[in-house]
């Protein structure tokens, strides 16, 4: 039992990416979609994040001892993916900003910022003309 619970990360990233996927796929207002997206990209995060933690493991930094050598501490996290998911947070954040400015043209232009309205008035237009 307790297994399940020692990997609860993992099942919080299973979930938020469903959640988010859920929304993507079913919710028609384009707001929410955008939520949505934002909500899986932070389920990805978690789990790249998870995968570079080992047990029992600092941050990889060398210490200088008494004789002035240089020494690690012991096992390390992997800094690689910590660092690629602050640029991923970054580029992110950037979508959902772009994502939105899109959101408010669409709304501007059409009145409406769901999806199947959206549509309908598209193939309106097009049997109009």
């Amino acid at each position: 039992m307790s297994g399940y619970f020692g990997i609860y990360n993992y099942w919080i990233y299973i979930a938020l990416m469903m959640i988010g996927f859920y929304g993507v796929i079913a919710k028609m207002n384009l707001v929410k979609q955008a939520i949505a997206l934002g909500i899986f990209q932070t389920g990805i995060f978690l789990f790249y994040i998870s995968m570079a933690v080992v047990d029992g493991g600092t941050a990889p930094i060398w210490t200088t001892i008494g004789d002035g050598s240089l020494k690690h501490l012991g096992p390390y996290d992997n800094p690689l993916p910590h660092v690629l998911i602050l640029t991923a947070i970054v580029v992110s954040v950037s979508i959902l900003a772009v994502a939105l400015a899109l959101i408010i043209n669409i709304k501007r232009a059409y009145g409406t910022i769901e999806y199947d309205e959206i549509t309908r008035l598209d193939s309106d237009e097009i049997d109009d003309a």
